[in-house]
């Protein structure tokens, strides 16, 4: 269950009256249990619910913490019957999510995404996962939470970087979907951004993901559409975290989409117009990725580990057009060097 709403304080509330646990945990990071949990004190304070904090940022994204989480839930005698609210950014419920997910084969999950990155993408779906090895959600499951809220109000705290995150996300969408969806994404003045706008974009890029989700729950077919922008921009990521120089991940997806954009224009007859659409926007609202073709090498590698790829082919979802999506496309390595080439000569 997916709920948009403009009194999260309320509808959580509401919610924990209606349902019974025996314990009530709340997962927040360093960021949100300082600038988020005062929202929601109220409503958890009445009842009872003890408090995890983790680390925030990515690179803690890792086992060290599920293991700090599973040792609380276990010395606090959870169960089953028990609730863990993920209220955080995409960190948060990635990685509480699979806290929830593991610990005693599953309790009860409820999200409430406080990142752009986190409401359209991370915190719906059923995807959790860590880090593991350098490698991007390396371990993880399937586990739908119970319920997800988003509320539009987090937002306002977010700095413009990460509003951008969550917005390459939403973009996918569009292209993934529909003409009018993606020109309204498009559209969307990210500089000066409104507020109610941006909760109705929102729950329309949900509503993208939702049905494809619902469609094709384990990613055996349609639900690959969602990694549009991801192969290359998951390498990208794990660079970045190997120089030192960590990107968020939406950065390297608005990274990513301009490559696969270009593949998908060169094997799949994309028009140039939306290659170029899109490459535009990246380049004037994104930082660049600083690579060089020194990189190439260790970005291939780092593709080839890519969940979707086998074997040591590099299998990418690509797009004939605005909702055309063209699953399982294998891509030479040269053509991959190739649009990595394209992103570096029209992006910096």
């Amino acid at each position: 269950m997916i709920v948009i709403t403009e009194n999260i304080a309320l509808e959580l509330e509401s919610y924990l009256s209606a349902h019974k646990y025996d314990k009530i945990f709340v997962v927040t990071d360093t960021n949100t249990r300082e600038k988020c949990l005062p929202l929601l004190n109220g409503a958890l304070l009445s009842v009872n619910a003890r408090f995890i904090t983790i680390e925030a940022g990515d690179t803690h994204k890792d086992l060290e913490q599920v293991a700090m989480i599973w040792n609380i839930l276990s010395k606090n005698g959870a169960s089953r019957h028990s609730l863990l609210i993920n209220l955080g950014g995409g960190m948060v419920t990635d990685l509480g999510g699979f806290a929830g997910a593991t610990f005693k084969r599953g309790l009860h999950n409820l999200n409430i995404p406080t990142t752009l990155m986190a409401s359209v993408d991370a915190a719906t779906g059923g995807k959790t996962g860590i880090n593991f090895n350098g490698l991007k959600n390396e371990i993880g499951a399937f586990y739908l939470p119970d319920c997800v809220m988003i509320d539009c109000v987090f937002l306002k705290t977010l700095d413009r970087d990460n509003l951008l995150s969550g917005y390459a996300e939403m973009l996918k969408h569009g292209l993934i979907s529909d003409p009018q969806s993606y020109h309204d994404m498009l559209a969307f003045d990210i500089n000066r951004p409104d507020m109610k706008k941006l909760t109705d974009l929102t729950g329309m890029s949900v509503a993208i993901k939702e049905r494809i989700v619902t469609e094709d729950p384990k990613e055996t077919g349609l639900r690959k559409a969602l990694n549009f922008g991801h192969t290359i921009g998951h390498a990208l990521e794990s660079l970045s975290f190997a120089k030192n120089t960590p990107i968020l991940h939406g950065h390297a997806v608005a990274a990513g989409l301009v490559c696969e954009l270009y593949l998908s224009h060169k094997t799949c007859g994309m028009p140039i117009e939306i290659v170029r659409q899109v490459t535009h926007f990246v380049k004037e609202q994104y930082p660049p990725f600083i690579f060089g073709c020194d990189h190439y090498d260790a970005l291939y590698d780092l593709m080839t580990h890519d969940k979707k790829n086998e074997g040591g082919h590099i299998f990418f979802v690509l797009l004939g057009n605005i909702g055309d999506i063209r699953i399982h496309q294998e891509i030479t390595k040269e053509l991959i060097m190739e649009s990595l080439d394209f992103y570096r000569e029209n992006i910096y």
